[in-house]
């Protein structure tokens, strides 16, 4: 059987071995430093946010209470080409998970809430979320009460939140390709002659929290990403790299 390949994306991974807080961002030798700083500048430029807090939640600590979980982001970047293709760098043994509420007590939800005891709210070590040996960078953001819920309120804390992983991914960007842990290289391929394919997904894109977002610059990022509201929900192809690159991003 005749095979064409039309693209080629190679995932080179590093293993977080520590977190702590420091006076700047960096990776080195398997511990990421995350610089708190980075808050103030979140709440002076959006006044929407009244406050970020960032917590590191070590392994098998997930005795604690939180609001609701907004998302579990890995943290990756493009190191060469475009979603899809060429060469990504990403991050295992850390996560970031995105929770939030306003000033009102709201939580940040559309059809149901997860906020309660991280240790119950959270499935560990499925598809999407991190195991419960990961660190977890716990992003928590608090925005303005009294306000009508609408798009702007989540935006917001996917906006700081992608900002601070933006400080990460300039870190992981750095490193060496005979540093990865980890090689993987998938293929997007023709086989001609062969049966022809699709798995065809529905995505929510309805509004406020109930909205995907597609092609961002970075992978799972958010600047760049169009809504699929702002689509009219059409109907879009991704070749299996793009969405194995992080192409698609869920924002309920």
């Amino acid at each position: 059987m005749e095979t064409v390949d039309l693209r080629r994306l190679v995932i080179r991974s590093f293993h977080v071995k520590k977190v702590e807080f420091a006076d700047k961002f960096e990776f080195l030798n398997g511990t990421l430093k995350i610089d708190k700083k980075i808050t103030n500048k979140l709440i002076a430029q959006d006044p929407i946010i009244k406050d970020v807090r960032i917590e590191i939640i070590n392994p098998y600590d997930h005795d604690r209470e939180i609001n609701t979980i907004m998302d579990i982001v890995p943290m990756s970047v493009k190191v060469l080409g475009s979603l899809g293709e060429g060469i990504t760098y990403t991050m295992t043994g850390a996560y970031v998970m995105l929770t939030g509420c306003d000033d009102d007590g709201r939580q940040m939800h559309e059809f149901g809430s997860s906020e309660g005891n991280l240790s119950e709210q959270m499935v560990f070590g499925r598809a999407g979320t991190p195991a419960k040996s990961d660190y977890i960078i716990h992003v928590d953001v608090l925005v303005e009460g009294g306000l009508p819920y609408d798009r702007k309120l989540p935006i917001s804390a996917f906006k700081a939140c992608d900002e601070i992983i933006d400080s990460i991914r300039a870190e992981l960007k750095k490193l060496e390709p005979r540093e990865a842990d980890e090689v993987h290289e998938f293929y997007d391929r023709i086989r001609k002659d062969s049966k022809k394919v699709a798995l065809v997904k529905q995505i929510a894109g309805q509004g406020a929290m109930y909205d995907n977002q597609l092609f961002p610059e970075q992978p799972f990022g958010y600047t760049g990403g169009i809504s699929i509201i702002d689509m009219a929900n059409m109907p879009v192809v991704l070749s299996p790299n793009e969405y194995r690159d992080g192409a698609l991003r869920s924002m309920t």
